[in-house]
């Protein structure tokens, strides 16, 4: 079978530059192209060599270079956060998936969050992340949020606290309270390798997507 062709947006950026190693060290999968304006690549060059995009850019380019890479017939893997996924709807042409984080352990966080917040009277978040992210709160936190709200019997969305240090890479608590008890669901990465796993398991699976987009890693995961 042969592999599949990835070029990836952003590939100057420290994310991008682990999703390329991450992709040159998979047996199934091909590098094709690195995009970035460091490198002087547009994206439209990367395009027509490649199966999948991923996309790890700024959220005032990720929705561009998602409905750029779909009309081309390139499937999309975005990681980047900050944009609403609803501006993916109506893109056409081949398959579109996001996730606000793919770190596996970052995801039963968040199914674990979810399954308290129908048993507990109040929770709030706090993220923490790298000096240099860009948009706050996380869109991992956003979405922490906005499950359990789903799931609280009041409907409340947990207030999120944000901080930004140099030292940090991703890191979230999610801290519930009742009568005479606490409960605190923790994930940390420390390390950007933490996240390969759910690439590369995107990457593969984009493809097959019965829909499009796709929001969460939770949807490959079940």
């Amino acid at each position: 079978m042969p592999a599949i062709r990835v070029a990836v947006a952003g590939a100057a950026g420290r994310m991008g530059q682990t999703v390329c190693r991450a992709v040159e060290s998979a047996d199934d999968l091909e590098l094709t192209g690195r995009a970035d304006p460091a490198l002087q690549t547009p994206l439209a060059d990367v395009l027509p060599n490649a199966d999948v995009l991923v996309d790890f850019t700024a959220p005032t380019s990720a929705v561009a270079n998602a409905r750029l890479a779909a009309q081309a017939g390139v499937h999309v893997v975005i990681g980047t956060t900050g944009f609403d996924p609803a501006e993916l709807e109506g893109a056409t042409g081949a398959n579109i998936f996001v996730a606000p984080n793919f770190a596996i352990g970052a995801v039963l966080m968040m199914q674990f969050a979810v399954q308290a917040a129908r048993h507990m009277a109040q929770a709030e978040i706090i993220e923490l992340h790298h000096a240099t992210k860009v948009d706050a709160p996380s869109g991992t936190a956003a979405r922490t949020a906005a499950l359990m709200a789903e799931a609280s019997p009041t409907g409340a969305s947990p207030p999120i606290h944000s901080v930004r240090l140099p030292g940090l890479v991703a890191h979230q608590e999610v801290i519930l309270g009742d009568v005479g008890q606490t409960l605190t669901i923790r994930h940390d990465s420390t390390d950007r390798e933490s996240f390969m796993p759910g690439v590369l398991l995107a990457i593969r699976r984009v493809v097959n997507l019965g829909d499009s987009p796709v929001v969460g890693l939770e949807k490959l995961l079940a």
